[in-house]
């Protein structure tokens, strides 16, 4: 038969026989390598364990309810349970053979009258709950057999269809078994609470990326199919956790075109943002460049890529340079994507990406609700690209005691005439004192006026000392004189207690300039205008934060210079 010949494409077999065409359709690959057996199932080895020791001791319970994410194995799960309760050739440890006639109509979904599945989202009224039972009350087709109920998207029947379920779900008849699958169980739990205590429940997890990719690895080997590693992991970061997804999305990237599946490929059907695009964000951010901003949302617009898209993306490539600056090695990234992570980690701290991630979490609900995105996500990248850097206390303090030159602060008048804001400090040692007050190194006479003149020259006598002390004068003032008693407002109500317990410390500096050292009172009121005194500050977090690193500063002379030098923010 010179004219027969065989062509095989992806999606099915076409076979030509003279003048004769037949095409046999294959079966989707989430339906062909559907796990027939409890040991195929993948990650659920709880379950899996849990319901084969069931089987095989004879203690299967007449209720269970499986939740869990979509693709996970839930419905799988129950039919391998229902195999198993009617499989005629069932191994001692309680695994269906998986090549019975009955094992392979309950694993194809074609009619069995021992198992039953059903749609909750399209069966879900009292009427189609009491018709489920009322069916249980007939016997299994086989003497050894078990009926076995499926009930999938289980969260959408309603609470008359439960309460229609209550009695024979808490007296079933003998060989009955119902299985809910739900990914909603917090709806049951709100809707038909008194249901849960009569079922076993198990839950299924999420699907790691690992495991996706060893599934799909082997698939490909089974199906004879030439697949890029980074292919394969895009397609399980798509999936997201559900094996069943994964399978779906691998059968549409082969059903594009012919040839080995590329990581190119893989982007392209599924409209993912490709990499550069990630390595453009990052150079903005490194470089501190707002222009290149705008840029690169023109170019994912015009791609016709999703915004939010691109945004999740940024944030999972945000979080694996952090894992990599704190030591750690992520998972899951496409050889392109780990290339830039190791190159950038060095460049932006870990401090600094935590700050990032810290604005993205802050913008992410405004984004899913707003109607231009494209504005929101544009000032995000601006804010990530012109956020300032952080630098090691220490850092700083070392550069200053090492005399290595600040930057300059501008100025509005010309450099030449301002004076430097700060100079490295010299080998002398600076003067034990300011200069007197008064030009002839006199003492005042104890008034008011004298006080508030040589008030200054008070603070940096106290600054000398202790500068905590000397912090606290400066915001304070004198008030009044009355003879030798000098009363003083603190700056604000929170440094009363402060000044307080320095009372006796402060009298000091002023016998330098006054004549008869005076006593000093604080004041609990405004002594000047005989009123009320005000009414104390309220202390907020914020407050508290800017008192203790306003401590600081007064505590290190260093790191105020190094602060007010190069015009850093000290953060708590």
């Amino acid at each position: 038969m010179s004219n027969d010949q065989w062509t095989m494409d992806i999606g099915h077999w076409t076979l030509d026989i003279g003048d004769w065409r037949l095409d046999i359709l294959m079966i989707a690959l989430a339906r062909k390598y559907r796990p027939k057996t409890f040991s195929d199932l993948i990650v659920q080895d709880h379950v899996a364990a849990a319901l084969r020791g069931a089987v095989a001791q004879g203690r299967v319970a007449h209720g269970y309810l499986f939740a869990g994410p979509r693709g996970v194995g839930k419905t799988t799960a129950a039919r391998i349970l229902a195999m198993a309760l009617n499989c005629e050739q069932r191994s001692a440890a309680g695994e269906p053979c998986g090549a019975c006639d009955s094992c392979r109509r309950i694993w194809t979904g074609a009619a069995n009258l021992d198992v039953v599945e059903l749609d909750a989202a399209s069966n879900r009224g009292v009427d189609d709950a009491r018709d489920l039972r009322e069916r249980p009350m007939y016997a299994a087709s086989t003497e050894a057999g078990s009926k076995v109920y499926i009930v999938d998207e289980a969260h959408m029947l309603t609470r008359e269809a439960w309460n229609a379920l209550l009695k024979i779900l808490e007296e079933p008849p003998a060989r009955v078994v119902f299985v809910f699958a739900t990914t909603e169980p917090q709806k049951i739990a709100n809707t038909a609470a008194p249901i849960l205590s009569r079922l076993q429940r198990f839950d299924f997890r999420r699907i790691g990326p690992h495991a996706i990719v060893a599934r799909l690895k082997a698939v490909a080997q089974a199906e004879r199919l030439q697949v890029e590693d980074d292919a394969l992991h895009l397609i399980a970061k798509s999936a997201n956790g559900g094996m069943r997804d994964a399978l779906s999305l691998l059968d549409q990237v082969l059903s594009f075109g012919e040839g080995p599946v590329t990581a190119a490929r893989v982007r392209e059907v599924l409209g993912l943002i490709p990499d550069e695009l990630y390595g453009e964000m990052l150079r903005a951010i490194v470089e501190r460049d707002p222009g290149a901003v705008f840029p690169l949302i023109e170019g994912l617009l015009e791609a016709g890529a999703d915004l939010g898209e691109f945004v999740n993306g940024a944030g999972e490539t945000l979080r694996a340079l952090l894992l990599v600056g704190v030591g750690g090695q992520p998972e899951g990234l496409t050889e392109g994507l780990m290339a830039l992570v190791r190159e950038y980690a060095p460049q932006l701290p870990p401090a600094d990406i935590v700050r990032l991630l810290t604005i993205l979490g802050e913008s992410e609900e405004r984004l899913s609700r707003s109607a231009n995105q494209r504005l929101l996500v544009e000032l995000l990248l601006l804010r990530w690209a012109m956020l300032d850097r952080t630098v090691e206390l220490s850092e700083v303090i070392d550069a200053i005691k090492g005399g290595t030159p600040a930057p300059p602060r501008a100025a509005p008048s010309p450099p030449s005439q301002s004076p430097p804001l700060y100079s490295p400090p010299s080998s002398s040692p600076p003067p034990s004192s300011p200069p007197p007050y008064s030009p002839a190194g006199q003492k005042l006479e104890p008034i008011l006026e004298n006080v508030r003149a040589a008030w200054p020259n008070i603070v940096a006598e106290a600054r000398a000392k202790t500068p905590l002390l000397g912090s606290l004068l400066s915001e304070a003032e004198a008030i009044a004189v009355e003879g030798r008693i000098v009363t003083i407002r603190p700056g604000n109500a929170g440094h009363s207690e402060g000044l307080e317990r320095q009372r006796d410390t402060i009298g000091q500096p002023f016998g330098r300039f006054i004549s008869e050292a005076p006593r000093v009172k604080i004041a609990g009121a405004d002594a000047s205008g005989g009123g009320k005194s005000p009414a104390p500050e309220r202390m907020t977090e914020e407050r508290a934060i800017a008192e203790r690193l306003k401590s600081l500063r007064a505590k290190d002379p260093t790191l105020s210079a190094a602060v007010d030098a190069l015009d850093l923010e000290l953060l708590d």
